[in-house]
């Protein structure tokens, strides 16, 4: 009477954007009994491999009647898709300006230091099925439990193009081969769809995303197995110093094993106004003038050295590039990481405001006499809402970074991101990111064939309105 996993997802990362298919059958069962169903009963958790022998992680058990093929198929991905959310906050054990988080962490993941491990990004979940009927006597019978692998949810999603695989009647999209770092590797990347070229202004924070599940080189995070090395160049293009930033217990390790979902994606702040915060080496560059207009670029390394992904290169933008006020625009990417890109062409911020108004009396009436007072009467605003919207202009773009603003369109969360501050005071650190909605409802991926010189005008909206004083 055994209940089978017919069908289950093909492999053990998925994205809570896609469909987490399983179908099960029990063909005895089925044939013989009324009243059948399947039960699914999901686990999730946010920290160690799901025990299926115990109740702890359970947030639901979930039934299906046999189809007309006699099985049960469940699509989990309604349930398991609410528990993986965007990481906005640093873990504790991360640091930022050189101060270590001990607690749980105010700072924004954008602005740290070195490394951060993720919170809320990814988790571990599986399924117990077993089959319930009524029995010849009229009893209810439940019987025969089955249990999954133990798989990974990362707050994902996968494009219409995304190819799948398929292996018997399992399919899936195989993260790993594209993000899981490994010695020898120089096409493996960051959680991003970003150009592994970028510009940026040596005030602009950022992270990058990066898949820590390959056991060979991550089997405790905190033993500086794997690391980011850095090699500096100035605006001529003449290599400076290169230096390796490898995740210790000191560059924002944790102590956390290699099995806790938490050590499974780590956050590295690499943008100019991180490594100015954390690199002694980039500070110095940048006190002396040296590095302005220059670059560098950087890989993931192992303990000897050797190079485990691609090469990205972060081209630094003279202080005075165009004079306008730049704005840089965070938004969570396909992978549930971080992307960035700053607006350093002309941009238009307007206020519009929206309030309740009242008709005024113009003199005194609750004195003992009457007196006109001229700035009394007539039509008045009771309150004032005020939201400011800003449009943005990018400068000529590659193709590659006209594909990759689709994902600036689709994404739920974006976010103003503030310049580099030497205020350090944690109160101030509201300041530095701004929510906002993106009001800009359409996007045309331009080509160069089609377009020659490709520019996109993004306009945004600022999430919270300015309520003033009332009358």
């Amino acid at each position: 009477m055994a209940t089978l996993i017919e069908q289950h997802p093909l492999y053990d990362i998925l994205t809570v954007g896609q469909e987490v298919i399983f179908t099960v059958s029990n063909t005895l069962v089925v044939s013989a009994f009324t009243n059948v169903k399947f039960s699914a009963e999901v686990h999730i958790s946010s920290s160690n491999p799901i025990n299926l022998s115990t109740n702890n992680d359970r947030v639901g058990t979930f039934k299906t009647t046999p189809n007309n093929a006699g099985v049960g198929m469940f699509d989990l991905r309604p349930i398991i898709e609410s528990f993986a959310k965007a990481d906005n906050l640093a873990r504790e054990g991360s640091a930022y300006k050189g101060t270590v988080n001990t607690t749980e962490s105010n700072v924004p993941i954008h602005l740290i230091d070195k490394y951060s491990g993720n919170i809320n990004t990814m988790r571990y979940f599986a399924i117990q099925f077993y089959v319930e009927y009524i029995d010849a006597a009229g009893d209810l019978q439940i019987t025969d439990f089955r249990n999954s692998e133990n798989y990974k949810i990362i707050n994902g999603y996968l494009k219409h193009s995304d190819d799948l695989s398929l292996i018997g009647n399992n399919f899936g999209y195989n993260i790993n081969s594209l993000f899981q770092f490994f010695t020898g590797s120089n096409i493996r990347r960051f959680l991003t769809n970003a150009p592994k070229t970028q510009y940026a202004n040596l005030e602009d924070y950022g992270t990058l995303g990066m898949l820590t599940t390959n056991p060979s080189y991550f089997p405790f995070l905190i033993n500086g197995t794997v690391g980011i090395e850095l090699n500096y160049f100035n605006a001529s293009g003449g290599y400076l110093n290169s230096e390796a930033i490898y995740h210790t217990q000191a560059n924002g390790a944790f102590s956390y094993p290699q099995s806790d979902i938490q050590s499974k994606i780590l956050f590295l702040g690499i943008y100019p106004a991180n490594l100015q915060g954390s690199s002694t080496m980039f500070q110095g560059f940048v006190s002396a003038g040296t590095i302005q207009g220059g670059y560098y670029n950087f890989t993931v390394i192992d303990q000897d050295g050797f190079i485990m992904s691609a090469t990205y290169t972060i081209n630094l933008n003279c202080p005075t590039l165009k004079g306008y006020e730049p704005i840089r625009l965070t938004w969570l990417n396909q992978w549930g990481a971080w992307d960035y890109y700053t607006f350093n062409m002309k941009s238009t911020k307007t206020i519009s405001t929206k309030g309740s108004t009242y008709q005024q009396l113009q003199g005194t009436w609750n004195k003992s006499s009457y007196k006109i007072d001229s700035f009394k009467g007539g039509k008045k605003a009771f309150r004032v809402n005020a939201t400011e919207k800003i449009k943005m202009n990018t400068d000529f773009v590659s193709e590659s970074e006209s594909e990759w603003f689709e994902e600036l369109i689709n994404s739920p969360e974006v976010y103003i991101l503030e310049g580099f501050q030497d205020d350090t005071v944690n109160s101030a650190l509201n300041n530095y990111v701004i929510p906002v909605r993106l009001t800009t409802s359409s996007y045309t991926k331009k080509t160069v064939a089609n377009d020659k010189l490709m520019q996109y005008t993004f306009e945004v909206e600022k999430s919270k309105t300015l309520r003033t004083q009332s009358v």
